[in-house]
């Protein structure tokens, strides 16, 4: 197995700490107890079955093949340069490089896991080849797999599987006509005179390679990181393209804790990680460092000079020039539900250093299709694997975009979108189709004085729907055979679309007191009459659309001027969503200093209301290329 340096033995002699690490001064700069160290062996333990760990004959594979990678970067540019007449004395030296970012270069990856690369080219050598000669050269080995190009991507890239290993590489050329084998990309005058995918591409490397230049033990860092990474993704928050965190935001807040705790071991590190995140006082930013000025004119987070930077939720900036915020698809959702999660890891490793519990009860995955009694299931299908691949990558990445729509529903408390994707069934078993859907929570409230509650969100789906299909014509990726539905399900009918070791109720792990939302089904009735309106598949409690394709997006557009529909009225309870107080749920007295620390409001519990459904309209899809007349079904709670 690999070695993973932790202290172990005793309270271990720390090196004389400077002042401060980062924007201010450390909380605590107290050693480890032998308490301390034996609960991080403890938490070591307890990862390994999750595969956090990689065996070492899987590391020297990977090493092995990231230096095939870096020998053919050489060579090829050696090639290019030669078909360009260079001086053969720059030939000789002309160098090229692999370098790596993300998980693999903060040391932190798991099992199976892919690695970002950046390709490193002097100056003679264009983008154009990257994209030409040396995916030809890649396409020759026969150890590579599955090679696909994406060059219009935001971040153009390459990617492949080379022995097994998913990898993806990205391109930069700099103002150089040689690359040394010593170079230091964290060098800002690198960034002059490059295009701007140039510098996305250069970006990944740099903020890595700064965030362990700020922690003050990476080793520390490192474990710290695997366990939070793990928590995350167990308790489905890991998701940046969904409006959660990605690696790097999960990477800079275990930075900042590591620099507040700089002596401190990662049992410990864990905890107070918890601790100051879920008291810290968003939306001040998370900040690694000052940020600097480098007179280079590239756009940089600062909220004083760009007034869009002001309306981030939980800005976490990144340490590299130009500073960006990791996390601007934040929503204020999942904003909520991030900060519940973290007063619930503070309980919860509370109790492990009472040995009320164990390090697994951190990584036991939430309810989440206990937590709500209203659900929007979203589907996209296409015809063909490749297509359906294309399909949900553009779905996913619009989700956020209705999330955002129904937040600002005066009846929504929270719309929580799971970022776990499922298979649906099919709709016709005949058919070839390849189905992915996503289930999103929603907490409501009642109105002020009136006991019916009726929410449209006709407008908010299709306008969801439009947007999707818009681009996807627009990039012409659409195929006739790529759709979206959406439905409302109530908890109880959740079982019609998802198997039940999915929907497995695990209150078991939950502690009283530390879930997000009241889940009374005492309270829910249906009125008589009404037991058939929500089966599934049924027309009345499904959105089909197609794309509608239309100057006017307003709500008393065309296309939705035009729907007709019955109204069912069933009698339902809302939840309400309920301030945890993490101090009184778990004893634990918050003493420490934290900064930007701040209370919640509590949101007092809702009485019941009444939930209204319409049904059905048809819409004229209006694109030249896709002349047919649709049934459409207008999702309305």
């Amino acid at each position: 197995m690999m070695p993973f340096p932790v202290t172990t033995q005793g309270p271990p002699q720390p090196a004389p700490p400077p002042n401060r690490y980062g924007v201010s001064s450390p909380i605590s700069l107290a050693v480890p107890k032998e308490t301390d160290c034996l609960l991080t062996q403890r938490l070591i333990e307890t990862l390994r079955p999750f595969g956090v760990f990689e065996e070492e004959e899987e590391l020297q594979r990977r090493i092995l093949v990231l230096e095939k990678l870096n020998n053919l970067v050489k060579e090829w540019i050696r090639e290019i340069s030669e078909s360009k007449s260079l001086p053969q004395s720059v030939i000789e030296n002309v160098g090229g490089k692999i370098f790596t970012f993300g998980s693999y270069r903060l040391g932190v990856h798991t099992k199976g896991a892919d690695i970002d690369a950046l390709c490193v080219a002097p100056s003679h050598v264009d983008r154009s080849d990257f994209f030409t000669s040396f995916y030809a050269k890649l396409k020759l080995q026969e150890e590579v797999k599955d090679l696909r190009a994406v060059e219009e991507a935001f971040v153009p890239v390459i990617k492949l599987c080379f022995d097994g290993i998913e990898i993806d590489i990205l391109f930069a050329r700099l103002a150089l006509q040689t690359i040394p084998e010593d170079l230091d990309l964290r060098d800002d005058s690198l960034l002059k005179n490059l295009d701007i995918r140039c510098i996305r591409s250069l970006n990944g490397c740099r903020v890595t390679d700064e965030i362990l230049h700020l922690v003050p033990n990476i080793d520390n860092f490192r474990l710290t990181l695997r366990a939070i990474k793990l928590w995350a993704k167990c308790h489905n928050i890991y998701s940046n393209i969904l409006g959660f965190l990605g690696g790097v935001s999960w990477a800079m807040l275990v930075a900042r804790t590591c620099q507040l705790y700089p002596n401190a071991v990662a049992s410990t590190l864990v905890r107070k990680f918890f601790l100051v995140f879920s008291e810290w006082e968003w939306p001040n930013p998370v900040l690694l460092k000052e940020p600097e000025e480098r007179n280079l004119n590239l756009p940089v987070w600062d909220p004083r000079v760009n007034p869009s930077d002001r309306y981030h939720l939980m800005p976490i900036i990144t340490p590299a020039y130009p500073q960006q915020n990791s996390t601007y698809n934040v929503s204020i959702s999942t904003r909520m539900v991030m900060i519940e999660e973290f007063k619930q890891g503070l309980a919860i490793t509370h109790e492990i250093l009472l040995s009320k519990a164990e390090w697994s009860k951190l990584f036991e995955a939430p309810s989440f299709f206990q937590k709500y009694k209203h659900y929007i299931v979203l589907l996209a299908s296409a015809s063909t694997e490749k297509q359906h691949l294309e399909w949900v990558g553009l779905v996913e990445s619009k989700i956020r975009i209705l999330v955002g729509s129904l937040e600002k529903n005066e009846f929504i408390t929270l719309a929580h979108v799971n970022p776990q994707s499922f298979p649906a069934p099919k709709e016709n078993p005949d058919m070839e189709e390849f189905r992915t859907m996503w289930v999103i929570g929603l907490g409501l409230k009642k109105p002020d004085n009136s006991e019916i509650l009726s929410i449209d969100l006709t407008y908010d789906i299709q306008s969801f729907t439009d947007t999707v299909y818009r681009q996807a014509v627009n990039s012409k990726m659409f195929e006739m055979g790529m759709k979206i539905t959406a439905m409302h399900l109530r908890r109880k009918e959740l079982h019609q679309l998802l198997p039940h070791h999915v929907l497995q109720d695990k209150k078991a792990h939950s502690t009283e007191g530390r879930r997000l939302t009241d889940l009374n089904d005492s309270s829910f009735d249906l009125s008589a009459g009404c037991e058939n309106s929500m089966s599934v598949p049924s027309s009345t409690s499904t959105m089909k659309t197609g794309p509608l394709i239309s100057s006017s997006q307003g709500r008393n557009s065309p296309a939705l001027a035009v729907m007709t529909a019955s109204v069912a009225n069933i009698q339902a309870t809302e939840f309400s969503l309920q301030q945890v107080n993490t101090n009184e749920s778990s004893g634990v007295a918050l003493n420490e200093s934290i900064p930007h620390a701040v209370s919640q409001p509590a949101i007092s519990p809702s009485p019941k209301a009444m939930v209204a459904r319409v049904v059905s309209s048809t819409c004229l899809i209006s694109h030249p290329d896709l002349q047919e007349t649709q049934q459409q079904t207008y999702l309305i709670l």
